[in-house]
């Protein structure tokens, strides 16, 4: 049985996992839910490789042969490195799902992530090899907002987050609202470019009632099954 090692600064990467749990349902899985480093979005490129590095040593340890980063910042600033240093262990990135929303026929495409990932050489990278000339995409950084879904939504013991009480609710909104006050025109499509923000979907979706909201999780789910079944 393939044994299947996720990180994430916390409860994100389980949008992961799930997605992940409908392609493999037989595989052996190791969550890592690094809460203490979290948001990683706002650590330097140093702090964020020593981090990483501590977490890929874990899940090494526990057996994994296959380790998913169930996080955009910690993939598009580490995962080179960790492949040079870790060539016995295959890895699965998470990056902003810019492609994915540029293969369409949106014209506002607004990119919400961590300030690490909005920052990041590789996030730019994915706008000059994808955006098209009439498509104009908003990177919008979000900093406290991973923090802030930590810290208000309760998971259920199959990983599913629980309904939110009211004062959560409250507090994400009132986030939201905070982070959203200058975006003038309502995005065609909005990427969720940290896997907490997948967990609060419906209340972004309440700001932007007419757009469509995607993330990268299938892709990584695809991916993972892919390498699982070439080593199997």
């Amino acid at each position: 049985m393939m044994k299947i090692g996720i990180f994430d600064s916390g409860m994100g990467g389980t949008t992961i996992m799930n997605t992940i749990k409908t392609l493999l349902k037989e595989a052996e899985y190791f969550y890592l839910a690094d809460s203490k480093n979290c948001p990683y979005g706002e650590k330097t490129n140093e702090e964020l490789y020593k981090i990483v590095r501590k977490n890929v040593e874990t899940l090494k340890n526990w057996g994994a042969k296959i380790i998913v980063i169930a996080c955009n910042t910690a993939t598009v600033k580490c995962i080179s490195t960790l492949r040079q240093n870790y060539p016995e262990i295959e890895f699965v990135g998470t990056e902003p799902a810019i492609k994915l929303a540029t293969e369409t026929k949106a014209k506002n495409i607004l990119v919400l992530a961590t300030p690490g990932t909005v920052k990041s050489e590789r996030t730019h990278q994915l706008l000059t090899e994808n955006q098209k000339k009439d498509q104009n995409i908003t990177l919008l950084p979000c900093p406290g907002l991973a923090d802030t879904i930590e810290n208000n939504i309760q998971l259920a013991p199959d990983h599913q987050p629980l309904p939110l009480t009211k004062a959560a609710k409250d507090v994400i909104n009132n986030k939201l609202r905070t982070l959203f006050q200058d975006v003038e025109t309502t995005p065609d499509i909005i990427v969720l470019g940290c896997t907490h923000y997948s967990l609060i979907k419906p209340e972004i979706q309440s700001f932007f009632k007419t757009s469509q909201i995607i993330d990268g999780n299938s892709g990584v789910a695809r991916r993972t099954a892919a390498i699982t079944n070439q080593l199997s």
